[in-house]
């Protein structure tokens, strides 16, 4: 099995709606989204023989992920007032709501999926919120 890793990173905030604690407040990451590729066999011709995959489609497409990220608040939908959302988009500040609670958990596996999407021999995706904590997500194969 061969196996290549990239790695890209975003700056963010967000919060988690109904959890008792600290990051029930808005605050800030720099998430560092570590994404593992694996396959059996190199192609064999052509300009990419021995090759699983060239590096540069990979971090292509893993750097676009967390591009769409940078630099804004990020939230659940339904978890802020209609209100809120509304003068916080007046400040022209960058909202981006997403259907599942803003956990790394649920990061890394958001990340695996739109990989998925894109076609890549995805096997993992780890999201770290720290330096020292990730969560990683691979499906059972």
């Amino acid at each position: 099995m061969y196996k290549l890793k990239t790695s890209a990173s975003f700056d963010s905030a967000h919060f988690l709606s109904g959890y008792e604690g600290k990051c029930a407040n808005i605050h800030g990451h720099h998430w560092v989204i570590e994404a593992e590729f694996s396959g059996k066999s190199l192609k064999s011709e052509g300009t990419h023989r021995d090759m699983l995959i060239d590096f540069g489609d990979i971090k292509k497409e893993l750097r676009s992920v967390a591009k769409n990220l940078d630099h804004s608040f990020i939230y659940e939908e339904g978890s802020l007032r209609e209100t809120t959302v509304q003068a916080l988009n007046e400040e022209n500040f960058r909202l981006i709501a997403v259907p599942f609670r803003p956990t790394a958990e649920n990061f890394a596996k958001h990340f695996y999926g739109l990989l998925r999407e894109k076609g890549l021999p995805v096997c993992s995706v780890a999201v770290y919120e720290t330096p020292k904590n990730c969560a990683v997500y691979e499906e059972d194969v």
